[in-house]
């Protein structure tokens, strides 16, 4: 009789305490997916953003379409990239036409004195610094979920459950450029 309600017991515990796992998981997985909306809301406000300035940039850069045509076809393949990897490829590479754009009009004295471009170009700085947050946010919350999903014994159940339990990609630079150190001179 002791022997079954021990038995009981060390049953009861291994099915709460798998429950337990499970269900964090499944929070954790959830935290990431939530992540991943906030950058998708703000990369939506940068996509809707692009057009918008690459129209008022327009008529000053006439010597400069490549630019433009490479900003919006990158834009295109940002939009319609499916699965979290794709879209990172993708945004990555918008981002870096953007910065080549952001640079060109740098070149252009009364563009960057226009205000409809002056205060595109801040919505676009405002909308870059809310990707990058949300970029530092979902990277946090996808490695707590990498990392809980490889460790001992919660990989456990999501081994049992691997379909389930996939490591998401983190949103990282690949651009060697982006982590270059900029060079700061301040001789007049």
């Amino acid at each position: 009789m002791i022997i079954g309600a021990v038995v009981l017991v060390v049953v009861l515990v291994l099915i709460f305490w798998f429950i337990g796992i499970y269900n964090s998981l499944i929070r954790l997985k959830k935290r990431v997916q939530n992540a991943w909306a906030q950058i998708d809301v703000q990369l939506k406000r940068r996509h809707d953003l692009i057009p918008n300035l690459v129209n008022a940039v327009k008529g000053y850069m006439k010597f400069e379409r490549e630019t433009l045509e490479k900003v919006m076809e990158a834009r295109a393949k940002a939009i319609s990239a499916q699965g979290v990897g794709d879209k990172i490829k993708a945004e990555r590479e918008l981002g870096g036409f953007l910065g080549r754009l952001l640079a060109v009009v740098e070149n252009y004295p009364e563009l960057k004195a226009n205000e409809n471009v002056k205060q595109l170009m801040e919505e676009l700085t405002t909308t870059e610094n809310k990707i990058s947050y949300a970029r530092q946010f979902y990277n946090d919350t996808v490695t707590r979920f990498n990392t809980k999903i490889e460790v001992f014994p919660d990989n456990i159940v999501a081994n049992m459950y691997s379909s389930k339990f996939e490591p998401f990609p983190l949103f990282e630079i690949e651009d060697k450029t982006e982590r270059e150190v900029p060079q700061v001179d301040l001789n007049i």
